[in-house]
């Protein structure tokens, strides 16, 4: 079986042939962008029902005026940069990571971020998925006629 790898992909050059498609390639290269991540730092995600889900990312370490989380255009982004390292210790060894992260998810339409928590070295990020009014299907009475 042979594994192909696309290294690179000109966007722009496909965009000036599809009028009115801004938007998804916005998306594409969006989504291109974020595949080319690390792992660092580890996260879940989980559902709560069906509108609801969580995201739980492992920031021990980072303190209170370590950590960001914005969302723009539908991409939501949590940084972590460590202050300083002054530390009087000399490490033996140091597996806790603590090195600067810029953590990037593209949000589906609709999904809006609710709140934003830390608790024992855990930032949860509360997830809405909140549909209009006008997308959500609708029940059409049927009338008979006689």
């Amino acid at each position: 079986m042979t594994n192909f790898a696309l290294k690179t992909i000109d966007l722009p050059t496909f965009a000036r042939h599809a009028v009115g498609f801004d938007r998804l390639f916005d998306d594409i290269n969006r989504n291109w962008a974020n595949s080319r991540t690390d792992n660092y730092p580890p996260y879940n995600i989980g559902k709560v029902s069906e509108t609801e889900y969580v995201m739980e990312v492992a920031v021990a370490g980072f303190g209170e005026t370590e950590i960001d989380v914005e969302v723009k255009d539908s991409v939501l982004t949590i940084k972590g940069e460590k202050d300083s390292q002054d530390t009087e210790l000399e490490w033996v060894h140091k597996g806790i990571s603590s090195r600067t992260f810029n953590r990037t998810f593209t949000l589906a339409d609709h999904v809006e971020v609710k709140s934003a928590t830390v608790k024992n070295g855990i930032l949860t990020v509360a997830l809405e998925v909140i549909v209009p009014e006008e997308q959500k299907p609708k029940k059409i009475q049927i009338t008979y006629v006689k």
